[in-house]
């Protein structure tokens, strides 16, 4: 099951967001800020690759038994 369209887009504005955040951040506050900003991120973005993977995983074992 993909990601719903309000999930998919309240991701990608909370992306923004932090991508913003990020961008002040580098002009003025401590490395570790920057870096704890980019980890979130991160996540946000493997967020939906998992899901599409998973996605994958799911049509793959729909024409096989299950064991």
């Amino acid at each position: 099951m993909a990601l719903g369209k309000q999930v998919e887009d309240s991701l990608k504005e909370a992306e923004a967001s932090l991508r913003n955040a990020l961008a002040f951040a580098a002009r003025q506050e401590r490395p570790i800020v920057c870096s704890q900003i980019a980890k979130m991120i991160n996540e946000i973005d493997n967020i939906g690759s998992f899901d599409g993977i998973l996605d994958k995983l799911e049509e793959m074992n729909n024409g096989k038994e299950k064991f």
